[in-house]
């Protein structure tokens, strides 16, 4: 889920890791084989694959199982799987993009069209919320206590950094779509262990609710999150602290 608070991701993230880490493994696994098939299996000439790998580790994905991903992407002898995107509203106005990969278009669209009506909300046409976002390069990672914080934002900007920001131990940086690998390779430069790396989708307007809406939209958030071909939900829904605490 992205799109409401900045901290919402690690937040949520932590707390349900271990509840659904089959779930979230078999999305992981999906992004490893798409990458790897995409650009081959060298992790160092493929910076997709080298982001799923490392995004896998951080989710503490066995060895074993990040190979074998590879492999099933690069053997010729994986599911032949699609990406693409559905746009649509939730209930009161909320816009929501979804990110999937499939291997039969057929019973996802079915699915995500199903979520959607279920929780009262309506599947858009494509371009109908793509211009409320924009591609921004999103990186979070446990912050060294040893690392001076202006020190180090300061070298990233250098590298193309947007913003850096800290939070209980954390810190967030955003860049720029084109700045991606640049600050990617920058922080492993710095030997930074990134625990989550990716490109997202972060509205340029917000929406604000109360929390009996806010709690009716998260329900086809979630319903989307848990499909297993829904890769990633983004959506303007602008969510409180304490609304947080009610999802």
């Amino acid at each position: 889920m992205a799109g409401h608070s900045k901290w919402a991701n690690i937040k949520r993230r932590k707390g349900a890791q271990d509840a659904r880490r089959a779930k979230i493994f078999t999305k992981l696994i999906k992004e490893i084989t798409v990458s790897a098939r995409e650009g081959g299996a060298d992790p160092e000439g493929n910076p997709r694959l080298r982001l799923a790998i490392q995004n896998a580790k951080g989710a503490n994905m066995p060895k074993d199982t990040i190979e074998r991903a590879i492999h099933k992407g690069t053997g010729g002898d994986g599911e032949d799987y699609s990406e693409l995107t559905y746009e649509g509203y939730a209930p009161h106005g909320v816009a929501v993009f979804v990110e999937c990969t499939t291997d039969n278009l057929n019973r996802t669209v079915s699915s995500v069209r199903s979520i959607f009506n279920k929780y009262g909300g309506s599947l858009g046409k494509n371009g109908s919320v793509e211009f409320l976002f924009d591609r921004k390069g999103v990186f979070q990672f446990p912050f060294p206590e040893e690392v001076d914080e202006e020190e180090f934002t300061l070298e990233l900007i250098d590298a193309g950094a947007e913003e850096v920001e800290f939070h209980e131990g954390y810190a967030q940086v955003t860049c720029a779509m084109e700045d991606f690998g640049s600050l990617q390779q920058q922080l492993d430069a710095m030997e930074i262990a990134v625990e989550n790396a990716e490109l997202q989708r972060i509205p340029t307007t917000t929406v604000s609710l109360d929390d009996e809406e806010v709690v009716s939209v998260m329900k086809l958030i979630e319903a989307l999150e848990d499909d297993d071909d829904v890769s990633k939900v983004y959506h303007n829904l602008e969510i409180s602290d304490e609304q947080m605490e009610l999802i």
